[in-house]
């Protein structure tokens, strides 16, 4: 028996190891020599015990074995400690610029890219097909939202109602009964419609639509909407009821991202040029933007 093989296997791996600063490489040699010396320890140990059941004899060697094993990972720990001592002044500044940044990269690295951004803002060369985030946003949208966005593309801006009391209590003080109301989900072939209001929340927080207090041009549409059964249950909750249009625009980087990233296949560049327009949010729009539940 010899714990020479549990200490030889961990030290296999310095070579990675060797090029990690100051405390870095201090922290990671511990991990590795603590790790292969339990693993190696615990194989040698099941065996060792094994043979010490079968054979009782041995158990006195078993024990200076153990305590040999036990003076050698104490003098390891005893080197670690003198390294630390060590460590270099370059190397703990390093250290210390590598723990201020939150995401593991330091600030320098941050002004590198930030330097390296200006530079190709300034190649005349230099061509960029779609916004960088654009493949950021398609993988966090649901399947249900990027047919929301294609047909608010291709169909135009979505009517929307809000439901509140009305009467004539209703002109001094009104209470919204039902806000954003819309067949939007239904209308893009949804599967799972109920979730439409989250749908738009999300969007809203990407910044692909905002919600207009301004009505659409075609009433058409409202009526149909109004006629719907969740907007007839809350014009029924209350004795009396009145409905407030909205509409659902995309904005113009939702316009921008759904023509570069959702643009249906079945439809030719002639077709592009004739989509319906949308609105501009106004700057006090965009500073003091409505979701669909806003009160007013």
């Amino acid at each position: 028996m010899s714990t020479e093989d549990p200490q030889r296997r961990p030290d296999e791996g310095q070579g990675g190891v060797e090029a990690l600063p100051g405390l870095a490489r201090l922290g990671a040699t511990a991990w590795w020599r603590t790790t292969g010396w339990a693993i190696g320890a615990s194989l040698q140990a099941g065996r060792r015990v094994a043979e010490v059941a079968l054979a009782p004899q041995k158990a006195p060697r078993l024990a200076a074995d153990v305590r040999d094993a036990a003076r050698g990972t104490l003098r390891q720990l005893l080197e670690l400690a003198d390294l630390a001592e060590h460590e270099t002044d370059d190397e703990r500044h390093e250290r210390h610029a590598t723990k201020r940044s939150d995401n593991g990269a330091g600030a320098k690295t941050l002004r590198d890219q930030g330097e390296a951004l200006l530079r190709l803002s300034r190649d005349v060369h230099y061509t960029e097909e779609a916004h960088p985030a654009y493949g950021r946003i398609l993988s966090e949208l649901a399947p249900d939202e990027g047919r929301i966005l294609q047909l608010l593309l291709v169909k135009g801006p979505q009517p929307a109602v809000d439901v509140r009391t009305g009467g004539p209590l209703g002109i001094l003080s009104s209470r919204l009964i039902a806000p954003g109301l819309t067949m939007i989900g239904a209308r893009a072939g949804c599967r799972y419609v109920e979730r439409t209001p989250s749908y738009l929340h999300n969007l809203f927080r990407l910044g692909m639509v905002w919600f207009s207090r301004e009505t659409l041009q075609d009433s058409a549409p409202y009526q149909v909407l109004e006629a719907q059964p969740d907007v007839l249950a809350a014009i029924h909750s209350v004795k009396f009821a009145k409905i407030v249009r909205r509409s659902i625009h995309l904005t113009p980087f939702g316009e921008d991202f759904c023509r570069v990233s959702l643009w249906p296949d079945s439809l030719d560049e002639a077709a592009l040029k004739q989509l319906p327009e949308h609105s501009r949010p106004p700057e006090v729009e965009i500073a003091q933007a409505r979701t669909p539940d806003a009160d007013e």
